[in-house]
């Protein structure tokens, strides 16, 4: 049995991992420049070096006893359809929920509360206080209530907001369903989007939707930026009509002339949720548990297909 892990040396990979199964072989797979091991043609279980899109599976036609393709992130777009038949793909769900919800939530302070503009000022010494937005007494909608949905709403416990109301893809108990967002957005202060981007929710936020909020509403989005009508958002944050803190834009990475830069009241951070101190170890225990798994024959967490 032989697997890619994406570690500089064995030492890395045991310390990050634990110890690798005795039957397990193991290649060091870290993408970009660092080549591709001579065991292409060997290679059974894949995990994907994080943050080089599609770019690992470049030779998957190569990999001839593939079995498994391990993400380390929660979305899979684009490397599902580059799988051949029989292959399995598993993501790293709930690897990344603390990360993104933290910064789901630090978005909506920064913005609220300027603190993106006190960090400007600071280099000049300029003290100029300005008046901000409080999370408290705001109705909050969520959209998108899996995991992270959930670690959002568990770190608005103690912020004293007037609601919060949970969209899925469909209702059910306290839960509205993502059809009823007519209804909704007209009564939400600040929207937290953390939905998965398909084909049904490509810009489920057009101009349409985003007209229904009302004056000084934030949009939040740590999902996906294809979620948002990039050209309409443009307009209600140019405006000054509405609010945006962004961690994924449409398109990705926003280019450097791109308006959205200097709409009033956004703030966007470079697509950074899962980029904390919290993923390196728990994507370790996910990729060694699922490398203990495969090895023994068992049953892999996180299967997509």
């Amino acid at each position: 049995m032989r697997a890619w892990l994406p570690y500089e040396s064995i030492a890395d990979a045991e310390a990050a991992i634990g110890k690798i199964p005795e039957n397990v072989e193991v290649d060091l797979f870290t993408g970009g420049d660092d080549g591709w091991p001579d065991s292409i043609a060997e290679v059974e279980f894949l995990v994907m070096p994080y943050m080089q899109g599609t770019g690992p599976l470049d030779r998957v036609a190569e990999m001839t006893s593939l079995q498994v393709v391990q993400t380390q992130t929660a979305g899979y777009e684009g490397v599902i359809d580059l799988l051949p038949a029989g292959v399995s793909l598993c993501n790293a769900a709930g690897v990344h929920d603390t990360a993104t919800a933290e910064l789901a939530v630090a978005l909506a302070l920064d913005n609220g509360r300027k603190l993106d503009v006190f960090a400007r000022n600071q280099p000049e010494g300029r003290w100029k206080p300005q008046w901000g937005n409080s999370i408290a007494d705001q109705r909050v909608l969520i959209i998108g209530y899996g995991h992270i949905g959930k670690g959002i709403e568990a770190r608005l416990s103690g912020f004293e907001t007037a609601s919060i109301t949970k969209v899925a893809s469909r209702a059910r108990d306290d839960i509205r369903g993502v059809d009823e967002l007519d209804q909704l957005l007209p009564e939400a202060d600040v929207v937290f989007v953390i939905a998965p981007y398909t084909p049904r929710t490509d810009k489920l936020l057009d101009a349409e939707k985003l007209a229904l909020l009302p004056d000084g509403a934030l949009v939040v989005n740590v999902a996906r930026g294809k979620l948002i009508d990039t050209e309409a958002l443009i307009a209600e944050t140019g405006s000054g009509r509405l609010r945006a803190a962004l961690d994924v834009t449409e398109p990705e990475p926003l280019p450097a002339d791109h308006p959205l830069w200097r709409a009033p009241g956004v703030v966007i951070s470079p697509h950074i949720g899962g980029a904390a101190s919290s993923f390196e170890p728990r994507i370790g225990r996910l990729i060694g548990e699922q490398l203990r798994r495969w090895a023994a024959g068992e049953e892999l967490l996180n299967k997509v297909n």
